[in-house]
């Protein structure tokens, strides 16, 4: 929390701060402002909704503060930026974001509010460093509606590869030590992703639809009708990386494609068989220099950390728990969240490179560290200050409840 410590203004915010980010570190079934106030041993939630919501802090500024603190201690010069985006299941429609939309959480259309993240994926570990909210165009072109959930005025609508892009970019323009991207086909079949890629320039190995067109010096092809050309001695047998079973491996082959001459660079097609099924998947890669097959399959396998810091995020530190509508209210949430989940990355990390664990242990776990973590500073409240809490919940209970009969009577015809 040192770190961060600058971006209060005052002592009361800062601290208030601690206390939500030691809550989120805790063993809370449940996190929210309600849960983390309690935890923190305040008598109601407002002085975390007031962090939230009004007090002066920015938290793009702390977003920064975790992306140095990410990779002064996970620094790798063949890091891996993968973006993806997740979505969280909504109520209503007054939540910022939120629409009828598909979300890879619930694998198909409902209501809900995504965000795009950038994850740095290092050899030792992995966090997020970066987020951005997807604000669909039904909101964009309703400036009321952005009004009341505290959008910025003016702000643009932006598809999810050009979040991804921005994010990206950001991040490299802070010399943020990376060699490769990697995303799936939201941002593979993107050209103009692709393209700013290429400008920089940084590697890239994003996963495309078997749709895809590509250019070989033969004439321009769909990915999946490439598949029957390639000999059989194309193919190649490698690990996408250890999985918790052990390596994942597959069939892989390479197909240089052509890009304009303009552009110097070198262009691959990369094809993934599976082993059992047989089920293919494409990649476009692109590396400012010539690069072994395996390099580019050791990026393909990296993709998949981008979904175990989504689980860890959402499992261990809260990230998808709030319950804040506004715009301000959801960076601060999440850009704090992200901060536990780097605590817990990094400590990993650490604790995994300074002290091995013997033969018959597993190494220490994010989630192990959790939970020793919680044991070591979780505070212990008295009975006293649980029963004030249960009242304080059954009275604000009460309210919300004769709120809504009151409306509903008024309603009714």
């Amino acid at each position: 929390m040192g770190r961060i410590a600058g971006r209060f203004a005052r002592v009361e915010p800062r601290r208030r701060a601690a206390s939500l980010v030691l809550g989120l570190l805790s063993d809370l079934p449940r996190k929210n402002c309600w849960t983390l106030a309690e935890h923190a041993g305040d008598a109601t939630p407002d002085g975390m909704q007031h962090l939230l919501h009004r007090a002066k802090w920015d938290a793009d500024a702390v977003r920064d503060d975790v992306r140095a603190y990410v990779v002064e201690h996970l620094r790798d010069d063949e890091a891996v930026l993968v973006v993806d985006e997740t979505g969280d299941l909504k109520k209503g429609t007054a939540t910022v974001g939120v629409q009828r939309q598909y979300t890879g959480t619930a694998g198909r259309i409902e209501n809900a509010q995504v965000a795009v993240y950038l994850v740095y994926s290092a050899t030792h570990g992995h966090a997020a460093i970066d987020r951005a909210l997807y604000v669909p165009r039904s909101w964009i072109d309703d400036p009321h509606r952005c009004r009341a959930a505290g959008i910025p005025d003016g702000l643009a609508f932006a598809t999810k590869p050009q979040l991804a892009a921005t994010m990206i970019l950001r991040a490299l323009d802070a010399r943020t030590p990376a060699r490769w991207v990697a995303g799936d086909e939201v941002y593979g079949d993107n050209p103009h992703l692709r393209s700013a890629l290429e400008a920089r320039p940084i590697g890239y190995v994003l996963a495309v639809s078997s749709t895809h067109q590509v250019a070989t010096r033969a004439g321009r092809f769909q990915a999946k009708a490439l598949v029957a050309r390639m000999p059989k001695r194309a193919w190649q047998r490698l690990s996408a990386g250890a999985g918790a079973k052990g390596e994942r491996y597959y069939d892989w082959a390479q197909l240089d494609i052509t890009e304009p001459k303009e552009r110097p660079g070198h262009w691959w097609l990369l094809i993934r068989r599976n082993r059992r099924t047989g089920e293919l998947a494409f990649y476009r890669c692109f590396s400012p220099r010539p690069v072994p097959l395996s390099a580019l399959v050791r990026v393909a396998g990296r993709r998949w950390t981008v979904e175990e810091t989504f689980q860890a995020s959402k499992g261990l530190t809260g990230l998808d728990e709030h319950q804040v509508r506004r715009w301000t209210s959801w960076h601060r949430w999440v850009t704090l969240t992200m901060l536990a989940h780097a605590f817990l990355a990094v400590t990993t990390a650490t604790e995994r490179r300074d002290r091995p664990a013997p033969d018959e242990l597993i190494p220490l776990t994010a989630n192990e560290i959790k939970h020793l973590f919680a044991a070591l500073v979780s505070p212990v409240q008295s009975l006293g200050h649980r029963l004030r809490w249960s009242q304080w919940r059954r009275r604000h209970q009460a309210r919300a409840r004769a709120s809504h009969y009151q409306r509903r009577t008024t309603d009714r015809p």
